[in-house]
């Protein structure tokens, strides 16, 4: 069974940083393509960030939004996937989600990833 929990949302101050950790269960971080995706109040849920599996050199690609500000990493020792968020702003608020995904070449989309996270909040203040 393959489990995803999330952990390190909170409130932070925009400007500010955060880390947020999903831990996995049931199976090797470095096998999936890990994502993570983020849903706002009144809005659908998106594509924030992933890091491919470790055979395929582990590349990383980001939402446009994202890009330059949050960095996606994984620790094969801990099986963790990680999401360094740096300079948060308010509308980077939203219930952030962990997700695993088999070899896919649709990446970005939800409908790719195979088993989620329940989720974990981050409210960026401004």
């Amino acid at each position: 069974q393959v489990q995803l929990v999330e952990s390190g949302g909170g409130l932070v101050q925009a400007g500010g940083s955060l880390r947020l950790s999903c831990a996995a269960s049931g199976h090797t971080v470095g096998n999936y393509i890990m994502g993570w995706f983020r849903q706002a109040p009144g809005k659908e849920r998106e594509f924030v960030a992933c890091i491919s599996q470790s055979w395929t050199g582990s590349f990383t690609v980001y939402a446009d939004s994202v890009k330059g500000r949050f960095i996606i990493s994984r620790d094969n020792n801990k099986n963790t996937v990680n999401l360094q968020m740096n300079s948060p702003k308010p509308e980077d608020t939203a219930v952030y989600y962990c997700a695993a995904a088999g070899p896919t070449a649709y990446y970005t989309r939800q409908s790719a990833y195979n088993y989620w996270g329940q989720g974990t909040q981050v409210t960026v203040s401004s």
